[in-house]
């Protein structure tokens, strides 16, 4: 399952170059001029998770598959952006399919540098962005709920509904409120309102883009976006772009390690952003291991067995009988399935068992 991120930002906030860094590749073409990532990049990475390689060792398994990160880097948004400016509306698009907006924000000074606004304020930059996607949203509600305005009146039940999430959402963006801010309480109308594919009903996780020199502590830019960000109730994270950008030149992970520890990080850019990322998604990971494999899987939090089987195959939540699950504790201590058998740790579970992080997982089903 994986998820994937739609990642903005103003031209020449250092979006490009934390894209080229975290999926190490060059395709994107990071220059100092607006516009330059022409197509939006999709770029794949493997999201670590060091219980994974344990597991795999001590099952002696013959792959080791690790759950999939995607990053759709857009091209640099501007005012207008809404109503055709820059490139507007064509990577506007491409944001709607993803599972939150990673939202680039330069936090640091370099007159080398150009930017679009003249001087460096992130927040600024935030609502800057903000608005246009607010806008997008706004003029794409108002032409698509008219006919169901008309239908609500001839007394059509769908469309009745369908107005009844319509609606306080179109009230908050006039207000000048993202989507996001409304809160459905009946599980049809959730469901209706994720069918919209609002800009602005995704979660945010501002990336402060801060020099070297702010990479382990950030600074006065990146903490006005942090407490932005917490009145929001959206995630962020301090990175520097031009260190990822030298770690991803580092093929040896001792070496990357090394490197990082003489700026005093402990951990990539990738690591904050992707741990950043389930925790504004509430994702969580459980593993399928054996001699053939042994694989991560992500879930939302609260899916149930069946659910979770289902992410592997519609087939095994069709059939469903029961789950095999070890805790990923109980499986480090026993060192085996059979000898978490034995010792009365691997459980069987129905239906209604919700699955946890780390949980091992055998699914049983019957198609």
């Amino acid at each position: 399952m994986g998820f994937n991120c739609g990642i903005v930002g103003l031209p020449n906030v250092g979006k490009s170059t934390l894209f080229n860094a975290l999926t190490s590749t060059m395709a994107a073409q990071a220059a100092n001029y607006p516009f330059c990532t022409i197509e939006p990049n999709v770029g794949r990475v493997a999201v670590p998770d060091p219980r994974l390689a344990i597991l795999s060792q001590m099952a002696a398994s013959k792959q080791t598959i690790y759950t999939q990160l995607e990053f759709v880097d857009i091209a640099g948004l501007v005012k207008g952006a809404s109503k055709g400016e820059g490139l507007g509306n064509q990577f506007l698009a491409s944001i709607r399919e993803v599972d939150a907006i990673v939202h680039v924000l330069r936090c640091f000074e370099n007159s080398d540098i150009t930017h679009v606004e003249g001087s460096i304020d992130p927040v600024r930059d935030a609502q800057t962005i903000e608005t246009e996607l607010m806008l997008s949203d706004l003029e794409s509600l108002e032409r698509r709920i008219v006919p169901f305005e008309k239908k609500a009146r001839a007394g059509e039940k769908e469309a009745k509904e369908m107005l009844s999430v319509m609606q306080p959402v179109l009230d908050a963006l006039r207000a000048g409120e993202p989507a996001r801010t409304v809160k459905f309480e009946e599980d049809e109308q959730k469901k209706l309102y994720n069918q919209l594919y609002l800009l602005t009903s995704k979660p945010v996780l501002y990336v402060c883009n801060v020099d070297e020199a702010s990479a382990a502590t950030g600074n006065e830019f990146s903490q006005r976006v942090f407490d932005m960000a917490e009145k929001q109730g959206n995630q962020a994270v301090v990175i520097s772009a031009a260190i990822e950008s030298e770690v991803a030149l580092l093929e040896d992970m001792e070496e990357q390690k090394e490197f990082l520890e003489t700026l005093g990080l402990s951990e990539t850019g990738l690591n904050r952003v992707i741990s950043a990322g389930y925790k504004l998604l509430n994702l969580r990971t459980f593993f399928t291991v054996g001699p053939k494999e042994s694989k991560a899987w992500t879930i939302k939090k609260g899916m149930t067995a069946p659910q979770a089987a289902g992410v592997i195959h519609s087939d095994f939540e069709k059939g469903f009988i029961r789950a095999e699950v070890i805790s990923y504790d109980d499986f480090i201590a026993c060192k085996s399935e059979a000898k978490a058998r034995e010792m009365g740790k691997l459980r069987s579970e129905g239906k209604t068992y919700i699955i946890e992080d780390g949980d091992i997982c055998h699914f049983l089903f019957n198609v």
